[in-house]
């Protein structure tokens, strides 16, 4: 008589682990921690033996990669990101680092992308041995990332650069198109991906933002047609937004006769401290809008907002000029506009 194997135990692909840790010290574990969301959860608990070695086996049911990260049973312990592909069979060697507090990885066999990960480790313990290196770490990561930028890492990676994405756009771009055909369902690709495709070139057409105003009216970006609007993307908690205020409020009082206007989209959650900025920072506009959901306010997600301040510069038929315009930029352009 036949017996029908449960399909996950036909179709999962296993894929090992091997870590050798050097300068644990004893009674030192190694944590295994999965996302969940946005934060990563200690899972499992491995005790290194004699030698410092621990295993892992780790199934994958849909084909995808494997990753989480290991820390140690310490306070404030560094994380050590893992991405496995099914069927790989990886060996790394280890060292902690006690006075700096760092995992180095010293040594992988059987992976492309956890060679890439050593690398961005030997990166990471140069900087926390000297600190005058932190200023050239962009550069060496950037290089890394475009290196090896078919490698299913460099779309973790690359998020090194997320807060700064506008300057590293090419950067995405570059990991995406490399990535997006073997790993498309990857969720680090997903997100790479998706950065890319929020971006609206200059010369495009600016999407309509249409969101609720401070009394509850609706209001359209698309209104505006005929004017230069500036999309300025703030909230009261931000430090740096409520700093270039001032040079808004100013621009718009010089330009707003001559056909300047200013549509501010607040990623604010709570409606009063939304309210006073506005009123303490002199914000006299009409076009404040907000749906009070952070960051997942909808005209930020339409915009592919992902750190603020932000601003889009909009000509009067309604297409991009440029991104990111602030201070002695802003005033430079906006002269350019109405009075060259």
């Amino acid at each position: 008589m036949a017996v029908l194997l449960p399909l996950t135990a036909i179709t999962a692909q296993k894929s090992t682990l091997n870590c050798t840790f050097t300068g644990l010290g004893d009674g030192t574990k190694v944590l295994v921690c999965e996302p969940q969301g946005n934060r990563l959860v200690p899972t499992d608990t491995l005790t290194p033996d004699s030698k410092g070695r621990v295993k892992m086996e780790r199934y994958s049911n849909d084909g995808n990669a494997q990753f989480f990260a290991l820390a140690l049973t310490r306070a404030q312990s560094p994380l050590l990101h893992v991405l496995l592909l099914p069927k790989e069979k990886v060996n790394m060697d280890i060292t902690y680092n006690e006075a700096l507090n760092v995992m180095q990885i010293t040594k992988v066999r059987g992976s492309q992308n956890m060679e890439m990960y050593r690398r961005y480790t030997d990166i990471m313990a140069g900087v926390a041995a000297d600190q005058s290196l932190q200023a050239s770490m962009p550069d060496a990561m950037e290089s890394l990332i475009r290196n090896n930028s078919n490698q299913l890492m460099s779309a973790f990676l690359v998020t090194y650069f997320e807060s700064a994405f506008d300057d590293y756009y090419d950067l995405y771009k570059t990991v995406r198109d490399s990535t997006i055909a073997l790993y498309g369902n990857n969720d680090f690709v997903k997100h790479v991906d998706q950065k890319v495709r929020s971006v609206i070139a200059n010369g495009a057409e600016a999407p309509d933002i249409v969101m609720g105003d401070r009394n509850g009216n609706e209001r359209r970006l698309s209104d505006l047609r005929g004017k230069v609007v500036l999309i300025d993307f703030w909230a009261s908690w931000c430090r740096p937004c409520r700093a270039e205020n001032p040079n808004v409020v100013r621009l718009y009082q010089r330009y707003h006769d001559k056909g300047f206007e200013v549509f501010s989209v607040s990623l604010d959650n709570n409606r009063e401290a939304w309210l006073k900025a506005i009123e303490t920072d002199g914000l006299i506009w009409e076009n404040h809008v907000s749906d009070l959901r952070g960051w997942s306010s909808a005209g930020g997600r339409l915009y592919g907002i992902s750190s603020i301040p932000a601003t889009v510069l909009v000509d009067r038929d309604g297409k991009v000029l440029a991104r990111n315009l602030r201070g002695q930029q802003l005033e430079q352009k906006l002269r350019e506009i109405f009075e060259q």
